[in-house]
């Protein structure tokens, strides 16, 4: 399993703005009103892997891996890597979802009112969904395991 490619995600967020704009075009009036509290539940999330992410990469720094007290199991790591990953993806198909929700409303705000209603709500939603894709994306890279300074020659002895 190797990292989330960045492009890889760039491509999941375009798909799915495509197609929510397909979507919010045809169904818009059926939609219910979103409100700024709509997409706080991922700042929550992006926010606890952001705390999770630091405590990891102090964990790894200081060596504290393995079944000690206080230690971090190495399965707990890579458990973390998993959730990093799928919250990458998530974030990108619901930011991509917002994105082409906000590409709906923005020409429609100064005619439409339940666009310029919606509009607060959304962007809170899609800059949620970024900072999911953020704090997966550095879960991620805390996950990896420090360079060991015998493979360089640092700490060989002559």
């Amino acid at each position: 399993m190797g990292p989330t490619r960045k492009r890889d995600l760039t491509g999941a967020v375009v798909g799915a703005a495509f197609l929510s704009y397909l979507v919010v075009l045809q169904l818009f009036r059926w939609f219910p009103p979103i409100t700024v509290w709509t997409g706080l539940s991922l700042l929550g999330v992006a926010i606890a892997e952001a705390l999770w992410a630091r405590h990891i990469r102090a964990k790894i720094n200081d060596g504290e891996i393995g079944d000690g007290p206080g230690w971090v199991h190495p399965l707990a790591v890579a458990r973390s890597l998993v959730i990093a990953k799928a919250s990458a993806w998530v974030g990108a198909l619901v930011l991509g979802w917002w994105a082409g929700v906000l590409v709906y409303f923005l020409p429609r705000r100064p005619w439409l009112r339940a666009a310029a209603e919606d509009t607060t709500g959304t962007v809170v939603a899609a800059v949620s969904a970024l900072a999911l894709v953020v704090a997966a994306l550095w879960l991620q890279h805390c996950c990896k395991s420090p360079p060991d300074p015998t493979e360089r020659g640092e700490g060989a002895e002559t």
